[in-house]
């Protein structure tokens, strides 16, 4: 089984955008042996003003994604995100996306936290799944 991660960045390495900002994200497929990037969509520069508009393509782009990374996020962002079931992380300007796929792995593999589950969940079509171990929420 396997789950998509977005990551707000503009070259493919760093994690070094702001969510409604962001030039750019890094789409990756990722199982418990294995990650690998699947997608790059780049977006036309937009300021930071606050308008909602700019949130509709990004949110959209991310559907079948189960959480994006991202160095901050607005409040409006973080509703729209979680209503279609997207994790919002927050992480420092400049954190590796090598680094973060290594320790989503490991949660992968030993103890996936709540919002990785469900997506499994959601993917495999039932309160239940199968990887190693059954998780029930």
């Amino acid at each position: 089984m396997t789950i998509k991660i977005a990551f707000a960045s503009d070259d493919r390495r760093l994690v070094n955008q702001h969510f409604g900002a962001a030039a750019a994200f890094a789409i990756f497929e990722l199982s418990a042996t294995d990650s690998r990037l699947v997608e790059v969509a780049e977006f036309i520069e937009t300021a930071m003003d606050g308008h909602e508009g700019k949130l509709v393509a990004k949110v959209g782009l991310l559907l079948d994604c189960a959480a994006v990374y991202c160095n901050a996020v607005g409040a409006s962002a973080i509703q729209q995100l979680l209503i279609r079931g997207i994790q919002p992380m927050r992480v420092d300007e400049g954190t590796l996306i090598e680094d973060l796929l290594s320790g989503l792995q490991k949660s992968l593999q030993n103890d996936p936290p709540a919002w990785m589950v469900k997506s499994l969940k959601k993917q495999s079509g039932s309160g239940r799944f199968s990887y190693d171990e059954e998780w029930q929420e």
